[in-house]
């Protein structure tokens, strides 16, 4: 049996207890796993019974271990009986009472999800006005798409921006190579902006079977500090020099990148989409807005640990992130100037910002009973097939516990976002006046 008391806002003790037969089963299985450390005369090391070891080198010898164990369980069994939402991880942790043959009664103190002081949101104002598609929107996306279709042809002459050379190259400062220095084979676009400055530069005029050192200095900031700001030499040889060739944009293009034949219809399909995908980024903009402005006056205490832990959820993805990329978190914050510490404090305001965000939407779904509806939950499922090459049913069947619960809480907070729209006052935002010209001051005095 289980209590619970309130020590102060967000934060309770609860007690709890453990009973012997858990106790007991931890206690064995901390003998088994620690036995093999202990010697005791007359028995061979790691084979001398529990009793034996105990009264040897004393009755709590496994007590540690085993009360980490038993801890856990018990611990869970109390919060789940008491119904407590925890964010945060036990702490001050006390046994109050421990006697053979009885339960041991265990303290321990948590912070609890906090109650949400929700304000006024209905009929909530908010000046908003959508952004039309920009009218060269169609002919950049396709240009871009010619741009990504380009081919690379070789051509006998000198290099010029907006080639492609393959080059070997091999890199030293003060005459030492260096690690990432040399490569053999690499493509590089003359102009792209991906080497060193100045680099890029020096092959122009280069031709197929040409050689040369080339002269550089990393910049200050170099990312790799031990070469931060050192001239270098990469002495370098060019393979090949290959021109872009970048389609025209005429039906037979059309018919190699979508499903239509000619190209007014492939141009018509990209201006519906990019219609598509701007309403939606306004629809998004919109319901932000909203939000922000009732979040705003809506108040919560949030414990310290729920923003700790938001924090620590940002720092992990920034690593997923940054290894993707090839780079540490050690690499970025050195490359940042930054320490750990600098960048939790960076983060703390924004992270605040989301976690009252997040419990203020919560607290609105649950008081106005928001559901996901079948069409919120099939967009998702339609969303994660399209994006794994899957059909629907597959997905499903494919899908965890966890999957469908974060496809439920996402269907039903995309829900929530459609009735915030609902319930809003959405005004155009009040146009500025233009400062009157120096002929209309004086006329008007």
């Amino acid at each position: 049996m289980a209590t619970v008391k309130e020590i102060e806002k967000n934060k309770v003790q609860i007690e709890f207890e453990i009973s012997p037969e858990l106790l007991e089963a931890s206690m064995n299985k901390a003998y088994q796993k620690n036995k093999g450390k202990f010697q005791v005369p007359g028995f061979r090391k790691g084979h001398a019974p529990k009793a034996v070891l105990e009264k040897y080198y004393g009755s709590n010898l496994f007590f540690e271990d085993a009360f980490e164990d038993a801890f856990p369980d018990a611990y869970q069994a109390a919060v789940k009986e008491q119904d407590l939402f925890v964010v945060s991880r036990p702490e001050n942790v006390d046994i109050v009472s421990m006697e053979e043959g009885k339960p041991m009664v265990v303290t321990a103190q948590v912070y609890v999800k906090p109650e949400v002081e929700l304000c006024d949101y209905q009929g909530v104002e908010v000046e908003y006005e959508d952004i039309p598609l920009a009218d060269e929107a169609v002919d950049k996306e396709i240009s871009e798409a010619r741009e990504q279709n380009a081919r690379f042809e070789d051509v006998e002459r000198e290099a010029a921006l907006g080639d492609r050379v393959i080059l070997d190259y091999s890199g030293s400062v003060n005459g030492k190579k260096f690690d990432g220095g040399t490569a053999e084979g690499q493509p590089l676009d003359l102009g792209s902006g991906m080497f060193i400055p100045g680099f890029e530069e020096q092959l122009v005029g280069m031709k197929a079977g040409d050689a040369k050192d080339i002269e550089v200095t990393f910049p200050a900031d170099y990312r790799e500090t031990s070469l931060a700001g050192k001239p270098a030499v990469f002495a370098v040889k060019i393979d090949a020099v290959k021109q872009k060739i970048v389609p025209e944009a005429n039906d037979e293009f059309a018919q190699d990148v979508s499903e239509f034949d000619t190209f007014d219809e492939y141009k018509a399909d990209v201006k519906e989409k990019l219609q598509k995908k701007n309403e939606e980024q306004n629809k998004m903009r919109l319901e932000s807005a909203i939000i922000e402005a009732i979040v705003k006056d809506c108040k919560v205490d949030i414990p310290a640990p729920m923003v700790e832990t938001q924090i620590d959820n940002e720092i992990q993805e920034m690593a997923y992130n940054l290894a993707y990329q090839g780079m540490s978190m050690e690499q970025y914050l050195q490359y940042a100037g930054q320490t750990m510490e600098g960048l939790r404090g960076v983060l703390k305001n924004s992270c605040e910002r989301r976690v009252k965000t997040q419990l203020v939407l919560e607290a609105i779904k649950n008081k106005e009973n928001i559901k996901a509806t079948d069409e919120d939950l099939n967009a998702i499922f339609g969303e994660f097939a399209e994006a794994q090459n899957k059909d629907v049913e597959d997905l499903k069947k494919e899908l965890d516990a966890d999957s469908m619960e974060y496809i439920e809480n996402r269907a039903a907070f995309d829900a929530l976002g459609r009735y915030l729209i609902s319930i809003a006052k959405v005004k155009a935002p009040a146009k500025k006046e233009e400062p009157a010209s120096a002929e209309e001051a004086e006329k008007a005095e």
